[in-house]
């Protein structure tokens, strides 16, 4: 390699690195948020990879037990109030449009948008959020609680 070569790398490597930085600050920065107002992003972070990989395989089964039961949802048009995961696989289609499947395929982790009430894919088609397991909320579940074509 000649020395204007190596000279032309070594100028370049901080804008590259610089380049990638914002990726890594703004997973950083929901890290932290959830953190902040939800609890361990970890568990967070680990439903929202399972919640993508599922809905990309279109596996029903995958995607019904991510959610929290019983949840609203609509079917075809119709309010349904599904109870457990076998209804929800039943209706899988149903349930999770073109749209939806979309919505959480494409989220990116550094876009996430989140707040008190939980983490928000897309334009509200799906939140997740901490479900108490004991009465102090030390311990929580994560899970889906919302579902729908598009925000209420």
């Amino acid at each position: 390699m000649n020395a204007n070569r190596i000279r032309h790398l070594l100028l370049a490597a901080p804008l590259i690195i610089a380049g990638m930085a914002p990726a890594f600050a703004d997973e950083s920065s929901v890290n932290q948020s959830i953190d902040q107002l939800l609890g361990d992003h970890t568990k967070y972070q680990a439903v929202i990879v399972a919640l993508q990989k599922a809905v990309a395989a279109q596996d029903a089964k995958g995607v019904a037990a991510l959610v929290s039961y019983p949840i609203g949802v609509k079917i075809n048009g119709k309010e349904t109030n599904v109870k457990s995961a076998a209804a929800f696989e039943k209706h899988y289609s149903g349930i999770i449009t073109p749209r939806i499947a979309k919505a959480v395929t494409d989220q990116k982790y550094g876009d996430l948008f989140v707040n008190y009430q939980g983490v928000m894919f897309g334009d509200g088609q799906v939140w997740i959020s901490g479900i108490c397991t004991d009465n102090d909320c030390k311990n929580f579940d994560v899970k889906v609680e919302t579902i729908q074509d598009g925000p209420n």
